[in-house]
């Protein structure tokens, strides 16, 4: 029988499924050091960004060859490694792209709006000082007609402009791998209204957005001092993305000066313990790396992996 380590979890609808299919599912979470000594009891490791999947693991794997990342990005894994060894590797691109993109919009909408710091304000003074915080939050901003800046447009990045849309926000875009100066962007499933996006250089992008949201891939930041400094006065970021992708040092600095006037992060540099000046910052809103923890991504996640996983034995 085929054996498959989820370790990490995975959605109960498809655990069922696999195990229909005549696998056998392991959901119980070998601790990282252990795994060296226990892959071998398995042919397939599903991970999410939890389990590392590095060198020294792909080096112990003799049996196991499938992994599959249930999420987008594969930087907990040594990808190229992996394949070089025989190892099939293998993600979930397109499940968790809506519940990402909408969380996107919780931060912005906290953001123009601070809820943010009424949340945090409101338990203690809201009582005894409830007219004056009326005054401090009632400068807030709408959407509509403001400029979003989308760097990195892949699925999650066409999610966040669709909603943009949607509220009446024009979008610019930054992709690595441009072939157009614009993308046709299709509104929403089923709906045949088509929009262009205009595809710009990094900087021209940066530059003209209100509102700036990351998606871009890997670890290495694509915005950092340069890319602040040439934003407008009082641009706010968000990057539900990757740690890294933003330099926090340089962001720190930016929300310091007035660059920045608020931040939303769902991810941080150094998970699972960030910063604590940018988890105490005033202009900040948070949230512990919940990008794609919807019920519903969750439930996409699982059936992309069990399809991932069925389809690979049965090709082979």
């Amino acid at each position: 029988m085929i054996k498959v380590l989820a370790n990490d979890g995975i959605d109960k609808s498809a655990q069922v499924r696999l195990e229909g299919a005549g696998f056998n599912v392991t959901t119980a979470n070998i601790k990282q050091d252990d795994l060296l000594t226990r892959i071998n009891d398995f042919d397939v490791l599903t991970v999410r960004s939890a389990t590392k999947v590095r060198k020294p693991l792909i080096d112990a794997m003799t049996r196991t060859k499938l992994i599959v990342r249930a999420g987008v990005g594969l930087d907990n894994i040594d990808v190229e490694y992996a394949q070089a060894k025989g190892i099939t590797v293998k993600n979930t691109p397109l499940a968790s792209s809506q519940s990402v993109a909408e969380l996107v919009f919780a931060h912005l909408f906290a953001g123009v709006r601070f809820l943010h710091q009424a949340n945090r304000t409101m338990p203690v003074n809201g009582a005894t000082k409830f007219n004056d915080l009326k005054k401090d939050y009632s400068a807030g901003i709408e959407l509509r007609g403001k400029t979003l800046g989308v760097i990195g447009f892949g699925n999650i990045g066409k999610a966040a402009a669709r909603i943009g849309l949607g509220l009446g926000m024009n979008i610019i875009a930054f992709d690595v791998y441009p072939v157009f100066d614009h993308v046709t962007l299709e509104l929403f499933d089923g709906q045949r209204l088509h929009v262009k996006i205009p595809l710009m250089p990094k900087e021209e992008v940066v530059r003209q957005a209100d509102f700036i949201t990351v998606h871009a891939a890997g670890s290495q930041p694509v915005i950092g001092r340069e890319e602040f400094a040439n934003m407008k006065r009082g641009a706010m970021l968000i990057n539900c993305a990757r740690g890294g992708v933003v330099d926090e040092n340089a962001l720190v600095e930016a929300l310091g000066n007035g660059t920045v006037s608020f931040a939303g992060i769902d991810v941080f540099e150094n998970e699972p313990t960030p910063r604590l000046d940018l988890l105490q910052h005033p202009n900040v809103s948070l949230t512990p790396h919940i990008g794609a923890s919807t019920a519903e991504a969750q439930t996409r996640i699982g059936e992309e992996v069990a399809d991932i996983v069925i389809n690979h034995f049965k090709a082979s």
